[in-house]
């Protein structure tokens, strides 16, 4: 086994972050065959709403009678698309405007690093909520408002990393055999700067599933009838604190999936980066 997975196995609080990240990936991929009743996704059932926990329903129902175990296990995949999406989009705008910034020294690396620190100024949440609003409220204005505020820490990240490797002796030794700029950019200096991006990529999975379920609570991202934790949590408001379980269930399968990608994420950090390694 690599040293690199005996340490992060043998990292209490990593191995639980794991677990939990794969326990979200497996409801997302076999979510469908895992609920009891996956129907539930979009039908009604008026007649046994809100019921509390039981042996048929161990998360009780919503408010229109649909199990909520069901709602969380598929809610899971939607959850895990939206944060894949809005990550992966992010990196691909971020990551390479960091490159070019990083290596030049010119008005064009400047003018990406204000424009930059301007998104990295304003707070995401609030820039993402007047974005979402501006937009209209759908799953998608949502992902785009994620997105737009989410880029520039990618770019932050890859600019400091480039431009401490810049000046590395390999760097110049490559512009003395004349290697072109984006040779040395593409193949030498971004898979000298996969640490720091795969880090942040981890545990931007897990903050960008909480800020689309507050934009789901907050009426600006998923709609009637997703099975999304955000939109269940705010219909459940008016219903508490009878039906108690109707907030709890999803809302505790936020705080977890967030948990697992925080803990993984930090326990990546350690091992991936000698300098900030606790001590074992």
């Amino acid at each position: 086994m690599p040293p690199a997975i005996r340490r992060l196995l043998r990292d209490i609080p990593t191995s639980v972050g794991l677990l939990i990240v794969l326990v979200v990936v497996a409801l997302a991929i076999a979510g469908p065959w895992l609920a009891p009743y996956p129907g539930d996704a979009s039908a009604s059932h008026l007649i046994r709403r809100l019921k509390p926990p039981s042996a048929d329903f161990p998360f009780g129902t919503d408010n229109l009678g649909r199990d909520i175990f069901s709602r969380v296990i598929l809610g899971a995949r939607g959850a895990l698309e939206v944060s894949l999406l809005v990550v992966g989009a992010s990196m691909a705008i971020g990551v390479p405007l960091g490159l070019v910034a990083g290596y030049g020294t010119g008005w064009v690396s400047e003018a990406i690093m204000r424009v930059t620190d301007v998104f990295l100024a304003l707070p995401q949440l609030v820039l993402a909520l007047a974005l979402a609003q501006m937009l209209g409220p759908s799953l998608e204005s949502a992902m785009i408002a994620l997105v737009v505020t989410y880029w520039p820490f990618f770019t932050r990240i890859v600019f400091s990393e480039t431009g401490q490797l810049r000046t590395a002796l390999f760097v110049d030794a490559l512009q003395g055999l004349g290697a072109s700029r984006t040779r040395i950019l593409l193949l030498h200096i971004l898979p000298n700067t996969a640490s720091p991006i795969i880090v942040r990529a981890t545990i931007g999975l897990g903050f960008t599933i909480l800020v689309a379920a507050t934009l789901g609570f907050l009426g600006m991202g998923a709609t009637p009838p997703d099975p999304d934790w955000g939109l269940a949590v705010a219909q459940s408001r008016t219903y508490l604190p009878a039906a108690w379980w109707f907030a709890t269930f999803p809302g505790l399968a936020i705080l977890f999936t967030v948990l697992g990608f925080n803990l993984l994420g930090d326990g990546l950090r350690d091992i991936l980066d000698p300098r900030l390694r606790r001590s074992r």
